[in-house]
């Protein structure tokens, strides 16, 4: 069974939600028998390659918040995440477009080291506050998953993997799907948002079942 998850590498709900479907697996008889595969979301396209100004000041801009409102906000997602044993301090790293790392995800995949580079990129953003916008903080994150450093070069300086992630977003927009996080089960079942860890459990059964019927 293949499970594709719709995501993008700053939004503290897809990290939220890729933890609570882990634990949902973790579970689940069939385990060995499912495929996760991670695809490619931009929440802010526009956003600068490199930023200039921190997350809680976009946010608070696009929410309308003053900094104390936009901190309250964030925090309430860091405390969920911290239920599920995730820390979060990304409140001041510095709001830069998501695309290059991406890419790089893109990369990991063709050598089989996709999960390990999304950890590495999710840390470096949500608990140690650092931008996704800095080419030397993504080759940190390629190196800890051990890709080679050569390959990560090439990809950074070029647009390589560009159609790859523009392709994942329109599957997505294909879908339904206005949003991440966005799980699809055998391209049959999709599920929007950081549900539950029981409703992954019952949606992960479900797809199972009827995949035994089919």
């Amino acid at each position: 069974m293949r499970i594709e998850i719709w995501a993008d590498v700053v939004c503290p709900w897809c990290y939220i939600g890729k933890r609570r479907l882990e634990n949902a697996l973790k579970g689940f008889d069939h385990r060995d028998e499912v495929e996760l595969v991670y695809r490619s979301y931009e929440l802010d396209p526009f956003a600068p390659e490199v930023g200039t100004e921190s997350t809680v000041t976009v946010l608070g801009r696009k929410f309308g918040a003053d900094e104390a409102g936009t901190r309250e906000m964030m925090g309430h997602a860091d405390a969920v995440a911290a239920e599920e044993g995730l820390v979060f301090a990304h409140a001041d790293a510095l709001h830069a477009r998501t695309l290059t790392a991406h890419r790089l995800l893109h990369l990991a995949k063709s050598e089989g080291r996709q999960e390990a580079l999304l950890e590495e990129i999710l840390a470096a953003y949500f608990t140690r506050g650092e931008s996704l916008g800095d080419h030397d903080v993504l080759r940190r994150a390629a190196a800890g998953a051990g890709l080679d450093p050569a390959r990560v070069d090439d990809v950074l300086a070029s647009d390589e993997f560009r159609d790859d992630v523009l392709a994942d977003v329109a599957q997505a927009r294909a879908y339904g799907s206005s949003g991440v996080p966005f799980f699809v089960l055998d391209g049959r079942y999709g599920i929007s948002g950081a549900q539950p860890t029981e409703l992954f459990e019952q949606a992960l059964a479900q797809a199972w079942e009827t995949r035994e019927s089919a």
